[in-house]
């Protein structure tokens, strides 16, 4: 008897509907389009220093709970308003998560958070909240994890980011040159800066690589190069990177492949150890930098909810406590507002300053 020769160790297979299909029945306005292009263009001018505002990128590790994150993103819109004239605010909207083991993968692979993994499901509930997110009046941040999901929800964001287990993969780094929106590239896991200087100087360029387009096709996509990646610093196994010698070493790396340096400091993982606690001292470390004329910094990341901590999964999803996040701690609502109206006070300082 003849072995299988393919498909060997997979259960199952499940068609999934095509990004055209998603896109006809969570369709987006022609005005929220239009912000989107906008929030797009004012990024991409503060991280090519033409805009001296501050970037930050706020919100919960992930997203799990729908009606809490808009919550959330009502009460950033009124922060964001506040402070428009030295901030623009964009919320982190993380819907994957990469795993080096085991864990919750996202709400888009396990929206029940139950290892039911309904992906169709969880599409449409990212879709549908980066809409609602547009319409309120918030540019939508995330990580971009799966080379395909990009197709589904790509359009409805502001701003991406490359994580740490995933800057120094070819895949990324070639996804990363036809994204139509800035991108940022985290420092490897041990700290590694180069490695994220390499990303940004690869995505600058035209690649070729497979993909899916809107009818859910295999195609060879071509790309133009994305000029407006960047540097983020987020600490790594030798410990914390958001110091004036990480800064610079950030900065030297960039000018020597010809980019202006343009650099985010995120104030969790390694650099905060994992303690949302410490997200205070990166942040207010990073102001007392902008203090002192590093302009090659043009943002910070927060990860921040409603409630400060973390929680583990129940067995019963219903018994999760709202607004709280279930993978890295956040810091609360109260501690974003402190520091945001910091920044912006910073900011009006050294603006009047110059």
């Amino acid at each position: 008897m003849t072995r299988e020769l393919h498909n060997v160790n997979i259960e199952s297979q499940t068609a999934l509907l095509s990004p055209r299909l998603l896109k006809s029945e969570f369709s987006i306005k022609a005005s929220t389009a239009n912000s989107i292009v906008k929030f797009r263009d004012v990024i991409s001018r503060i991280i090519n220093h033409q805009d001296e505002r501050l970037l930050i990128i706020a919100g919960p590790c992930s997203i799990h709970n729908v009606e809490a994150a808009i919550d959330y993103s009502k009460r950033l819109k009124e922060l964001s308003d506040r402070h428009r004239d030295t901030l623009l605010i964009v919320m982190r909207v993380y819907f994957e998560k990469p795993r080096t083991t085991l864990g919750w993968p996202g709400l888009i692979i396990d929206p029940n958070l139950d290892g039911t993994y309904n992906i169709q499901k969880g599409l449409r509930a990212a879709r549908q909240l980066l809409i609602e997110l547009s319409e309120i009046g918030l540019p939508a941040g995330t990580e971009v994890l799966d080379p395909i999901i990009p197709q589904y929800i790509a359009d409805l964001v502001s701003w991406a980011a490359i994580g740490a287990r995933t800057t120094e993969s070819q895949t990324h780094r070639e996804l990363s040159s036809g994204l139509s929106m800035p991108v940022g590239f985290k420092n490897g896991t041990d700290g590694n800066l180069s490695i994220a200087a390499n990303a940004v100087r690869s995505a600058r360029h035209g690649h070729s690589f497979i993909g899916i387009n809107q009818e859910g096709e295999t195609c060879v996509f071509k790309t133009l190069g994305n000029r407006n990646g960047h540097i983020i610093l987020r600490g790594g196994s030798s410990g914390p990177n958001y110091y004036d010698e990480d800064v610079e070493e950030a900065e030297n790396l960039l000018a020597d492949i010809g980019v202006k340096p343009s650099i985010l400091v995120d104030c969790s993982h390694a650099n905060s150890s994992k303690n949302h606690a410490r997200q205070a001292r990166v942040f207010r470390a990073v102001l007392d930098l902008l203090s002192r004329g590093r302009r090659s910094i043009r943002g910070v990341m927060l990860e921040s909810n409603i409630k400060p901590g973390r929680q583990e999964i129940p067995e019963d999803a219903s018994k999760l406590e709202y607004g709280l996040s279930i993978t890295d701690s956040c810091i609360g609502w109260d501690e974003t507002v402190e520091l945001i109206d910091e920044a912006a006070n910073e900011l009006s300082k050294i603006k009047d300053a110059r």
